[in-house]
Formats: C-alpha cells, sequence, structure tokens
C-alpha cells in the first residue's frame, strides 16, 4: 500500500497526472525546488523536503534530498523489525515510492558549454535516491522513465500496488540507467585517457531493427549518448525500416566516401566498396563508381559526399539499390528517389568523427584507435618514376584499399577503381580478382606489403604501370626487381590498412 512518495524531476511530462492520481488515492506527497513550486502551482497538496527534513538546502541545491530522514525512508526493510524500530524512534516516516529523473548530463555535455558549466549538470541527489530506491525496491516503487507511468497507475487502480516483476524491472531500469550516465560522465571527465582501466559504454537505444544479419536474428541500434558520430546523426527521408546490415553498410560507405576533398561517390555491398570514383560532379562520380562493378552493386548502397542532383537521382533509380546517403538532396531529387518506396534515403550531415574503433569477441571486447594514417611516407623504390597523373590514381586507390575487406588490391584509373578483389585468404588470389575485373586498369594498391613478387608479376601481364604499397617485406627487393624488369614505378607508404 503506497502512502507516500517523493517526487522530484528535471522532466516534468506526464508528472501532474501521477501526482493528481496519487493525491485521489491519499498518497503524501513530498517535493523538491522546480518540482514542488510546479505541482504546487497546479494545486497539488505538497510538502517541501525541508519541512520534512527540518534542514534547509544548501550550496545552491546542491544539498537538499542527502539525509537521514529522505534515505532512512527509502532504504528501510519493511520485514525487518529492527530497521522499523530505529526509523520509528528517529521520527522517520517510510517512502513508498521515489519518482525522479535526472539532471540532463547527456544532453548539456554535447552543447557549447564551459566545463564548469557542464559540470554542474551531475546529478548527484537524484542518482543516490533512486539507486536507494533500486535496492530497496520491495518496498519502494521507483520510477525514473516517463513511459512507466500509466503501467504503474493502471496496476495501483487495479490492486492497490504494484508487483513484483514490475518493482524488480524498475529497479533494473535504475541501474540500466546509471551505468549510461556515469559512463557519460566517466568518458567526459577521462576524455584524455586513451584506454582507461574500465571501458565506459554510454549508449541509448535509438530504434528497433528489422532483423540482425540474418533474417533469423533480432537487432537493435544505439547511439552514444554524447551525440558524437556520423551514424548517430541522419535523417531518413524514405523508405522502410532499416536492418542491421543497412547500418553497417552505411557506416563503411560514408566514412569512404569522405576519404576525399574531391566529389566523389561509393558503391557498396555486404560491406565492401564494390565501385568507388571522383568525378566533376556527383552525377559523372555514381556513374564512374557504378562502372566498376555493375553486377555487385545491385542491391546495395550509394554513398555521395556532396548533394544528390536530379541528373544524378535519375541515373540512381535505374537499378535496384537499398539505400542512398548523401549530406543533402535537391527537392527535384527527393521526388525522383520517392519513385523508389522502399529505397531507403539517407541524410547525413556530419562527417565522420569517430576516435576508435570496438569489435566484440566471446567474452570480450577489443578496442583500437581508428585507421586515420594514410601514409608514413611516400618513397619512389624504382628506377622508373611515376607520372603525375599516377601519382594521383595511387593514391586514390590506397584511400580505397582502407575500406576494402582484406586481403585487398585495389585497381583504378583516371579516378575511379575499375577492379576491386576483396577479402580473399591471400594476397594474388585478390590481385588477380582485381585485375581481371579492371580491363582497364593505370594502377595497383594493395592494403598490406607484398611477401613475394607474384603480384607484381601478375600486374604487369595487365599493363599495370604503378603500384603503391606500404612495403616491410623481407622480400620487398624481389618485387622492386621485378617492378624494375617490367619498367612499373613502385612506391611505398610505410602504413599498411588491413580492414578484416
Amino acid at each position: 500500500m503506497i502512502k507516500r512518495a517523493l517526487i522530484s524531476v528535471f522532466n516534468k511530462e506526464g508528472i501532474l497526472e501521477l501526482a493528481k492520481f496519487l493525491i485521489d488515492r491519499d498518497v503524501e506527497i513530498i517535493s523538491t525546488g522546480g518540482t514542488f513550486r510546479h505541482l504546487k502551482e497546479n494545486g497539488i497538496p505538497v510538502t517541501e523536503v525541508n519541512e520534512v527534513t527540518g534542514f534547509d538546502e544548501i550550496l545552491d541545491g546542491r544539498v537538499k534530498t542527502l539525509h537521514p530522514v529522505i534515505h532512512g525512508g527509502i532504504l528501510a526493510v519493511r520485514e525487518n523489525e529492527e530497521h522499523m524500530k530505529v526509523i520509528e524512534e528517529k521520527n522517520i516516516k517510510p517512502i513508498d515510492m521515489v519518482v525522479v529523473n535526472l539532471y540532463p548530463f547527456f544532453e548539456k555535455v554535447k552543447e557549447d558549454l564551459e566545463f564548469d558549466e557542464k559540470i554542474e549538470f551531475i546529478d548527484i541527489g537524484g542518482p543516490t535516491m533512486i539507486r536507494s530506491s533500486a535496492k530497496n525496491f520491495k518496498d519502494v516503487i521507483v520510477l525514473t522513465d516517463t513511459k512507466d507511468y500509466d503501467n504503474v497507475m493502471e496496476q495501483i487502480k487495479e490492486n492497490e500496488d504494484v508487483d513484483y516483476r514490475t518493482r524488480k524491472h524498475l529497479a533494473g531500469k535504475v541501474f540500466n540507467l546509471m551505468a549510461a550516465y556515469d559512463g557519460a560522465i566517466s568518458s567526459f571527465l577521462l576524455e584524455e585517457e586513451e584506454y582507461p582501466n574500465y571501458l565506459d559504454f554510454s549508449y541509448k537505444k535509438s530504434m528497433d531493427l528489422r532483423y540482425g544479419e540474418n533474417s533469423h536474428q533480432t537487432a537493435a541500434y544505439y547511439t552514444a549518448t554524447n551525440g558524437k558520430g556520423a551514424i548517430n546523426n541522419f535523417e531518413q527521408l524514405n523508405g522502410k525500416q532499416l536492418s542491421y546490415n543497412n547500418i553497417k553498410d552505411m557506416d563503411i560507405a560514408w566514412k569512404t566516401v569522405w576519404e576525399f576533398d574531391e566529389i566523389a561517390c561509393c558503391g557498396l555491398k555486404h560491406n565492401t566498396p564494390c565501385g568507388v570514383a571522383i568525378g566533376n560532379d556527383i552525377r559523372e562520380a555514381y556513374i564512374k563508381a557504378y562502372s566498376c562493378d555493375p553486377i555487385s552493386i545491385f542491391g546495395g548502397i550509394a554513398a555521395c559526399n556532396r548533394k544528390v542532383t536530379k541528373e544524378a537521382a535519375e541515373e540512381m533509380v535505374k537499378i535496384f539499390l537499398e539505400i542512398v546517403i548523401a549530406p543533402e538532396f535537391d527537392d527535384d531529387a527527393l521526388e525522383v528517389l520517392k519513385t523508389k518506396k522502399n529505397l531507403r534515403v539517407i541524410k547525413c550531415a556530419v562527417k565522420p568523427e569517430d576516435e576508435f574503433n570496438i569489435a566484440k569477441v566471446d567474452g570480450g571486447i577489443l578496442v583500437m584507435s581508428e585507421d586515420d594514417k594514410f601514409a608514413d611516407k611516400i618513397e619512389v623504390v624504382t628506377e622508373k618514376q611515376p607520372t603525375e597523373g599516377e601519382m594521383k590514381d595511387m593514391i586514390f586507390a590506397m584511400k580505397v584499399c582502407k575500406y576494402v575487406k582484406s586481403n585487398a588490391i585495389v585497381v583504378a584509373k583516371d579516378g575511379m577503381a575499375t577492379g576491386i578483389g576483396a577479402g580473399q585468404v591471400n594476397r594474388i588470389w585478390a590481385a588477380k580478382q582485381a585485375l581481371e575485373r579492371a580491363k582497364d586498369g593505370l594502377v595497383l594498391a594493395s592494403d598490406a606489403f607484398f611477401p613475394f613478387d607474384d603480384v607484381v608479376k601478375e600486374a604487369a601481364e595487365y599493363g599495370i604501370k604503378a603500384i603503391i604499397q606500404p612495403g616491410g617485406s623481407i622480400r620487398d627487393k624481389d618485387s622492386i626487381k621485378a617492378c624494375n624488369e617490367n619498367g612499373i614505378s613502385m612506391v611505398f607508404t610505410g602504413i599498411r590498412h588491413f580492414k578484416h
């Protein structure tokens, strides 16, 4: 039976309805600060906390509920005779319901505020009360989510109480919230520590997904509470619900096109680029990316790093695409794309900004810095020097290589990938795959060094004029020799770009 409730909320959505509901059932309400004033102004009988504690709030409101009269009333176990005897002796009344939501640190940490201003949005009293309530959930109903108000009121209407399962669930939500809240604060304060002792996760569910990697797997998408990241900040303008694979593909396609300052387009399928190109406009870049592999792009993604025009959209709707993602869309381009009712049109105005890459393994998590370095050096190691055009194409091809599954080989010419070999267990297979598909290629890029000279010899047969690779093999001299014998220039970067 609920006799006494403490209400202290920052988000006042639904709180008047809940308070009126409690008053109608003769529940005494105690409250603090802004919530107290809000309830009183709306004609709800309420007692201010300082009248209960006999102690005025101090330190600009930092201390108001941190008092034994409050926490004794929350933490006393009703079935424990000693507990009940102590609080009676101390003239402490039990508190049966705690309704609290926290200062909006998640939101404020994203804003352009001074450090000290953000610190003031770290809630202390609220977390202490809800943690106490959650620990004693058998005796105290704790509400932190406005979405739970209706269910609790319905149960009280029917049974004059809330069942054990719901109480336990609400308590679990407290610690789930606090893990994210504390994680956000920890990340904020430890922002200069690359790998802290404990890995903080502060993510909130953004949406349920249609399914996981396969249709029998369930999935949901969580976004960082600090608001950072491109795929944290997109808007879906058309099409059906996103799936797990869609979001993974969007991430890689988006990162690929933003490797380039030039106008660029990436066609992507199964988390690997199948066509990438730069152009004078988006239509040209898309057509060049499409022509790299017209078969694989079917059912894939087209990502663009500039506004999509009507002319580009008219090319895109000629085939089946799952997603088109870009920073902006002309109004008439949107009209064209929306003729495909299932085509997901995604507007994303934020460039990639991840600092870390995280992978889950069974029983652990791997964390590493993002691959944000292109090269240690650009060193020509052959007798033949590359032309200016060849060098531009090699740099283009290596940028694409960064996002192709290893082992990765990219063949390119005139600012477009003409052949991509991906995900092979040895480098020569990847090279053959890329070269056979290319038909017409000028340069070749490899994500890692050549352990043998076989890739060079294969490239020579297809007329490749220049090769870019990290170097660093004990057999580098063999590859350099093969290049010299075949009139191919070779450039070392000193940096490999594995992507497994």
